[in-house]
């Protein structure tokens, strides 16, 4: 029986990269793999018999005294605490492969120099671009940025990248120094990088990084689970977080200019402002709230199309995959890895990022478009969903990958894990 060492900061649905860790793992026991996790404790975490060797919690943004910021700095650049307890759990299980997600700032990079002596293959999933970018996203109060490429990684301290802040952005520019420019921590210690999608992997080989260390694996979505209505209802939706990089203030702006209404569902640093915005233009928007589960379901069920206006570079997005579930058509940013996930006139549409005009334009001509094309779009998306984007297909790739590194699969139909 193979056995699979999972590793996330966070091991319960906080988002889009702990739902995958957590679904990986699943679908993997399904098909008689042994599971083990490393995480970080938190009072929201799924029970694990493996708890006992996660680190203790560590949440920026926190009221902590001068004292523990210090050593939770200590933590963010290398954490001894997450080596010696995972040396702890590897004693007692012994995997074939390591599969980590995301662990920077919190368990940190100091368990690959352990995972390589031990002799456990390391496999990466990239839910952002932090093996690159010290601060992970590539943009910055200036817009998307690529400083670091070909300059200092300290650029994210002259730019603040890090929440604005001189001291979390030192803090992560002594990380990325130490990991990615003196240690070579995940070039030397990560055997496969799984990119979810092509933009993600260009980018990495564009930095610097050898295309054949990378499979290029598209999330997943169980479509079973959603129930389609392909009839569209009045209104546009948007669903995440409410920050600069999610665009929203471009999409208020386009609702303005075309009339169409929309309804944003979540919470975030931004919701007062977009709020004021959306009061000052005149734009028609609702703010729905943070919904979740069969509320955010019934959102997007009863939409007519669904709006992703980012103005960073999106990896991809679950969100676009689980609309599609819902036969529901997307419209999105031409950004990163956004337009892979959509095929212009088929299953929705792409805008320019930020392009205010252009956004509106499209939810115009969607807003005024026959019901039966905007539902045929939706059956033509969750058709696609449910053939390329299925849990058969995404173990299938995954076990591809495990193979490279020298794991060989537990053998049974793949079909057990429909």
């Amino acid at each position: 029986m193979p056995r699979l060492l999972n590793i996330n900061n966070y091991h319960y649905r906080r988002g889009g990269a702990d739902a995958v860790y957590l679904d990986h793992a699943a679908l993997f026991e399904r098909l008689g793999w042994s599971c083990a996790f490393f995480s970080m404790k938190h009072e929201r975490n799924i029970p694990s018999e493996w708890s006992r060797f996660f680190i203790e919690g560590l949440e920026f943004g926190g009221d902590y005294s001068a004292v523990q910021k210090l050593s939770m700095a200590g933590k963010v650049i290398y954490s001894f605490e997450a080596r010696n307890r995972l040396a702890r759990l590897l004693d007692e299980f012994r995997p074939d492969v390591a599969h980590l997600h995301n662990i920077y700032h919190h368990i940190s990079p100091s368990v690959l120099q352990l995972l390589h002596a031990r002799k456990v293959p390391v496999v990466l999933t990239t839910h952002d671009l932090k093996i690159a970018c010290p601060a992970y996203k590539m943009l910055n109060a200036t817009g998307v940025c690529e400083r670091c490429r070909d300059g200092s990684v300290f650029n994210v301290v002259r730019h603040r990248c890090v929440r604005d802040s001189l001291g979390a952005s030192l803090v992560v520019g002594i990380e990325s120094a130490l990991h990615d420019r003196l240690l070579h921590s995940y070039r030397r210690y990560v055997t496969r990088v799984v990119a979810p999608s092509v933009f993600y992997r260009d980018t990495f080989v564009r930095w610097g990084w050898p295309a054949e260390r990378f499979a290029v694996v598209p999330n997943f979505v169980d479509a079973s689970a959603f129930a389609p209505v392909f009839a569209p209802g009045s209104h546009f939706l948007y669903f995440g977080r409410l920050s600069t990089e999610k665009g929203v203030a471009t999409l208020i702006r386009a609702a303005a200019q075309s009339g169409v209404q929309v309804k944003v569902a979540g919470t975030g640093p931004l919701e007062a402002n977009l709020k004021a915005l959306a009061s000052a233009s005149g734009a028609r928007v609702e703010f729905v709230g943070f919904r979740s589960g069969a509320d955010l379901h019934q959102l997007i069920a009863s939409a007519r199309a669904v709006v992703l206006p980012s103005e960073w570079y999106e990896n991809a997005p679950m969100s676009v995959l689980e609309a599609y579930a819902f036969g529901k058509p997307v419209i999105g940013a031409r950004i990163g890895g956004i337009p892979e996930l959509v095929r212009e006139g088929a299953t929705g549409a792409c805008f320019t990022s930020g392009d205010v005009s252009d956004c509106a334009r499209v939810l115009s001509e969607f807003q005024q478009m026959a019901d039966e094309q905007i539902a045929a779009m939706g059956r033509q998306a969750r058709a696609w969903v449910e053939s390329d984007f299925s849990p058969e297909r995404y173990t299938r790739a995954m076990q591809a990958v495990y193979e490279s590194v020298g794991v060989q699969s537990a053998t049974p139909s793949v079909a057990q894990v429909s």
